[in-house]
């Protein structure tokens, strides 16, 4: 059976239908489909033109110029490194060496040639990296019939097509613009692009979300911090929006208790998934949901089959907790370079089936009814005075209390008890928790060891990663050393 068309082709169809149609909302101006693609199909050449074979790459700065040229380079059937245009010059460097990266591309200027071998990446179509939050980021592979995959189920189960406007809020080199805008453009909607600079600005996000009207919005937590507290001294709805997703990190409950008025006809959904798998869960809010309890990571999309595998290596039957294995239609076959032989990648523990399971390193509890919930990562257990403990576990309880807006917790190395667990919260506006009501939230769920020995309370925003995740290790560091 022949597989989906690929997104490239659907997009070229949808300019030449349509040609006047707004592909792009960039800064206020828009850019046509006609104009889009006379601009990808210029750069198509320039790299068609290359010495055959080898990947180029692109610092991902966002811009419908960078849309263009990534156009451009699913039109040559050319892979493309699609980096963090953040990363020093030393890491960006190692990563083409890796990738084997032929050339590098710059808008408006000729590729800039490179040394590198170049990689067999037959039927690669793009390159991502994963956050290098642990070293050096890890290059991932994505077939281009798994970005195809991905666009059918996406645009489908958004219903986006002609003329349904995105947003986009994340980096162009983020997994999740394989919906936002990828989809978006082969669907013939309308992405509006969210200026890199003005991300962490409320007001502005507010005023552009009001003015451009998305119906399909995806994005992390703190957008949606954000906008609820801008929208809050004003009472201002934004009844464009008709499904609002949230990924990448845990949700505070007071957050997620102001959507359905900020957000008054979207349907709410949780997502789960990484950049080596995409999207593997989604989870659908249906009514009010428990404070008590972090959000459930949902039931897996059409085609994704999981696992849950305990300490011993067996796959786990009923209720449990175990390491999330995922093999999806849309993912990748393997990292590139040393990380290749970093076991991420793997058969089926027991021998089950031929498929590729990616093992997410995600500790994820099974109830009885079967509901998934993610409550941590296998390698952020520690151990306290002899007790096996997880700090995210204790960090999406703290996020699940209403009056917590943000919440950080890590391990610190302890003389007696080996470790000890430090916790910041910071508490929502007009909101008086204290660290005694904090602290009595947590042992109602919690066994003693992993309640923290210093819990600090904070009104200040906590310090965030540059991929708007809240950076537990400085937040710590910081509020711990004003304290002292």
């Amino acid at each position: 059976m022949a597989g989906p068309r690929p997104l490239v082709e659907s997009f070229v169809d949808q300019a030449r239908r349509t040609p006047a149609a707004t592909a792009l909302v960039w800064r206020g101006h828009s850019v046509g489909y006609g104009a889009l693609l006379a601009h990808a199909e210029r750069a198509r050449d320039r790299i068609a033109a290359l010495p055959a074979g080898a990947p180029v790459a692109l610092p991902a700065v966002k811009s419908p110029r960078t849309v263009a040229l990534v156009l451009a380079c699913l039109l040559a059937r050319r892979p493309l490194l699609l980096p963090s245009p953040a990363l020093g010059a030393d890491v960006m460097e190692r990563l083409y060496e890796q990738a084997g990266v032929g050339h590098v591309l710059a808008p408006g200027r000729p590729p800039a040639a490179r040394r590198s071998p170049g990689a067999d990446l037959t039927g690669t179509a793009l390159l991502l990296t994963t956050s290098g939050s642990t070293g050096l980021p890890k290059i991932v592979p994505l077939p281009g019939a798994a970005l195809d995959r991905f666009v059918v189920w996406a645009g489908n189960a958004f219903g986006i097509g002609p003329g349904t406007t995105v947003l986009n809020y994340a980096p162009l080199n983020f997994d999740v613009c394989l919906l936002d805008v990828w989809t978006t453009l082969a669907r013939g909607g309308r992405v509006v692009l969210v200026d890199a600079d003005r991300v962490t600005d409320g007001g502005r996000l507010l005023d552009l979300v009001e003015r451009e009207r998305p119906e399909v919005v995806q994005s992390v937590p703190m957008f949606y911090r954000l906008l609820a507290d801008a929208a809050r001294a004003g009472g201002r709805t934004l009844p464009s929006v008709r499904h609002a997703v949230f990924t990448g990190d845990t949700m505070p409950a007071p957050v997620l208790a102001a959507l359905p008025g900020l957000l008054p006809r979207a349907r709410l959904y949780n997502v789960y998934g990484c950049t080596e798998t995409n999207d593997s869960f989604l989870y659908e809010l249906r009514g009010a949901p428990d404070p008590d309890r972090p959000l459930p990571i949902g039931q897996p999309l059409p085609g994704v089959a999981a696992l849950l595998v305990g300490a011993e290596g067996r796959v786990l039957d009923g209720p449990g907790t175990g390491e999330l294995y995922v093999s999806t239609p849309f993912q990748s076959e393997g990292y590139l370079g040393a990380a290749a032989a970093s076991g991420a990648f793997v058969p089926h523990p027991e021998g089950a089936d031929e498929r590729c399971w990616f093992r997410s390193g995600d500790l994820v509890r099974r109830s009885a009814d079967g509901t998934l919930t993610l409550v941590g990562r296998t390698d952020f257990q520690v151990k306290v005075r002899g007790v096996r403990v997880n700090p995210q576990e204790v960090e999406h309880l703290l996020l699940a209390h209403p009056d917590v807006a943000e919440a950080a917790v890590v391990a610190v190395p302890d003389p007696v008890a080996g470790r000890r667990l430090h916790a910041v919260a910071r508490r929502g506006p007009g909101t008086g928790v204290n660290s005694l009501a904090l602290r009595g939230h947590l042992a109602r769920a919690l066994p003693r060891a992993a309640i923290p020995a210093a819990l600090l309370i904070t009104d200040e925003p906590l310090p965030r990663t540059a991929t708007g995740k809240v950076d537990r290790e400085r937040a710590v560091r910081v509020h711990f050393t004003e304290e002292s």
